[in-house]
């Protein structure tokens, strides 16, 4: 907040942090028992008494929500005793964005995140340890609960795909021939640019259980025959790019690794590409953003990669991104900003002539 704040203000700042827990859980309850869909049904507001008929749940427990509601700003309630949502409720309750990173935070980050400290200290991901003892959470990806996974990657395929149709137009407005997919993941890009160009062959980069699941998205589609897999761990820096690729592609990758490790990988592309081939890197800068609720997002996965992911990653400033591509030999071609409409700077590159 820009403004200066009052003492009482600043207090109760204070406090929303303190008991931030308590109503980060209120709202989930909230929303999973349905009383915010039984709110939201009426335009003059709902009574208590029609919430405890409609969820069977007790009048104590549905007191203690509704005033947790209340005190956080989700709803209101009239000198008649009716309910309303307001429109924070509104968002909680129905919007695509905020049900995603509710989710990503209650399924993939919260007990985990008790490990931040340690985290930090350590230089490990200490939260991780409550789904497995994967040195990073990518080599523990598909065997993580269907919960935990499916909200994972909603969480990462909704911060990308909107980014995805205008990268294509970019990307394929010259020739691309063979497309390396580095951290390919669930194929969804390889996919996107196989339907887009029939011509076009597509390398997927990644981890085994990674591929698997791209392959398993692929086999079936009739360009399957367009697309090969290469089993690569790029955390070992003695493992190779393969060469051949007139196009590298990397989206939402790089900010999955440390800066150490941002270098290796880059110094690995760039021993693999000729002078014509051009880089792609797509990212949600957190300094490049429209509005302060994106920024606010970012900033706070920072901790979900240090706390779970691999305690040493994190959303990058887009100077910090250019400066290591600069580093490793590479010169920024063109940028791209906040394509289309989404929260994705994409990145231009080729070898320095």
């Amino acid at each position: 907040m820009s403004k200066q704040m009052s003492a009482i203000e600043a207090k109760y700042e204070a406090q929303k942090i303190a008991f931030a827990p308590f109503y980060f859980h209120a709202t989930i309850a909230l929303k999973e028992l349905g009383i915010l869909d039984c709110i939201s049904k009426n335009r003059r507001g709902v009574l208590l008494k029609e919430i405890v008929d409609e969820t069977g749940l007790s009048i104590y427990g549905i007191k203690i929500l509704l005033e947790a509601g209340i005190a956080a700003n989700l709803l209101e309630e009239n000198e008649e005793g009716y309910l309303f949502l307001t429109s924070v409720g509104q968002f909680i309750r129905s919007d695509r964005m905020t049900e995603v990173n509710l989710n990503f935070t209650k399924d993939v980050c919260y007990s985990g995140l008790a490990s931040l400290k340690d985290s930090i200290v350590n230089g490990k991901p200490e939260g991780l340890k409550v789904f497995g003892n994967w040195p990073t959470v990518y080599q523990g990806l598909s065997e993580l609960p269907k919960k935990v996974k499916k909200s994972w990657f909603e969480f990462d395929h909704f911060y990308s795909d909107d980014a995805f149709p205008y990268a294509l137009d970019i990307v394929f407005s010259e020739n691309v021939g063979q497309l390396f997919d580095v951290g390919g993941n669930t194929g969804k890009w390889a996919k996107a640019c196989c339907e887009f160009d029939k011509n076009v062959k597509v390398k997927i980069l990644d981890l085994p259980g990674q591929l698997n699941v791209a392959k398993d998205n692929i086999i079936n589609e009739q360009y399957a025959d367009r697309v090969s897999y290469h089993e690569i761990d790029l955390l070992d820096d003695q493992q190779y790019i393969p060469e051949g690729a007139g196009v590298v592609w990397m989206s939402q990758f790089l900010d999955c690794f440390g800066a150490h490790e941002i270098l290796s990988i880059l110094k690995r592309v760039y021993e693999a590409i000729d002078n014509n081939a051009r880089v792609y890197i797509l990212e949600p800068f957190w300094n490049n953003q429209r509005f302060p609720a994106s920024r606010f997002c970012l900033v706070g996965t920072s901790m979900y990669f240090t706390c779970i992911a691999n305690g040493n990653s994190k959303m990058y400033h887009s100077e910090e991104m250019k400066e290591m591509v600069v580093d490793t030999g590479f010169e920024v071609l063109d940028t791209f900003e906040l394509i289309g409409d989404s929260y994705h700077t994409l990145l231009k590159l080729r070898k320095r002539q």
